[in-house]
């Protein structure tokens, strides 16, 4: 009997010298028994070994990416080639800054130039801020039916294909559209609104309103949600008003979600609204209706300008990228908070 626990000892260092014991720390080290040694925890390899279910939901996403956004960039090329329809999809003959010269030269480039930052500016003067209005108010509902009747009908236009929305506003424009009705029921005389070049801002930026204010205000009222409710009764404590709570507490609880919306917003400052636009301008509205967008649309499809297009396209899109750098730049500088 006094024998046993020596010879299970004895057993056991004979079965140690052929592999270690598994701890915490030696668990994916077994040198006597040739195994592959394991990636180590917290690099790359172990978190793809481990959630590679994940990751591969990723695959078709960045394939989309790849195919649809990066690709086509290769295409840009065309800007400094000659490209003639039936040819090399990569121009036929380098031809340099010609194109470049030819619209910086062009005074109808310059006139839609004009037109885009215009469009662009007051689109993002009444689209960027009535959002947080409406959050805001929304935010001071305290009945539950209410607030979602409210929600509902304010963000249920976004879902309206561009073309009804243009219809829509066609028909209610039109020389027997109800709005003309009401002038002429008050006296006033009919006005096609949708052939004068003085109104078309007036209703591309109030149909923009009515169509995304209410969608941009979710984005808010869901930041809205994560500010500490101590905050507020802290402020009640200190005798903050209504108005003084929402200054101190709920504009800077929003203030990195209305920030990130901004810069994205400026992204696309001179891509404005191009479905719309096509869809409701004419010739007679050129003088103020015409962007860079529907200028690129006439000169590469309609006409075949493919090269002088393409080169148009590509300094629409660097003024893009200056304005988002800029803007995240400014954003990190001044209140701390960026895209990256």
């Amino acid at each position: 009997m006094a024998t046993e626990p020596a010879s299970r000892s004895e057993a056991m260092n004979t079965r140690g010298m052929s592999t270690t014991l598994e701890t915490p720390d030696t668990r994916e080290v077994r040198p006597a028994t040739g195994r592959r040694r394991s990636a180590r925890p917290g690099t790359w390899r172990h978190a793809l070994r481990r959630d590679w279910q994940l990751y591969s939901l990723v695959i078709l996403p960045l394939l989309f990416f790849l195919i649809f956004r990066y690709a086509p960039m290769l295409g840009n090329v065309i800007a400094f080639r000659k490209f003639e329809p039936g040819g090399s999809i990569f121009g036929e003959t380098w031809v340099g800054l010609r194109y470049v010269e030819m619209f910086l030269n062009d005074p109808t480039f310059w006139t839609v130039f004009t037109n885009t930052l215009i469009l662009g500016g007051l689109t993002l003067l009444f689209c960027f801020p009535l959002p947080i209005v409406l959050a805001l108010l929304l935010n001071e509902v305290r009945n539950r039916s209410i607030k979602r009747f409210l929600q509902s009908v304010s963000y249920l236009p976004h879902f309206l294909s561009m073309v009804i929305v243009a219809a829509m506003v066609m028909q209610m424009l039109a020389i027997d559209g109800p709005i003309n009705q009401i002038v002429k029921a008050l006296g006033g005389e009919a006005t096609p609104f949708i052939q004068k070049p003085e109104w078309f801002r007036t209703i591309f930026v109030s149909s923009e309103v009515w169509q995304t204010v209410g969608w941009g205000t979710i984005l808010y009222l869901a930041a809205l949600t994560t500010i500490d409710e101590h905050l507020y009764e802290a402020a009640r404590m200190d005798g903050a008003s209504r108005w003084r709570q929402i200054w101190h507490v709920t504009l800077p609880g929003i203030r990195p979600t209305a920030i990130t919306l901004l810069i994205l917003n400026l992204g696309t400052f001179m891509a404005t609204g191009f479905e719309k636009v096509l869809l409701l301008y004419n010739p007679l509205t050129y003088p103020t209706a015409d962007v860079i967008s529907t200028y690129l649309y006439r000169m590469g499809v309609e006409s075949s300008s493919m090269s002088y297009a393409a080169a148009i396209g590509l300094f629409e899109a660097l003024v893009g990228v200056v304005l988002i750098v800029s803007a995240n730049f400014i954003s990190r500088r001044t209140v701390g908070t960026g895209l990256w």
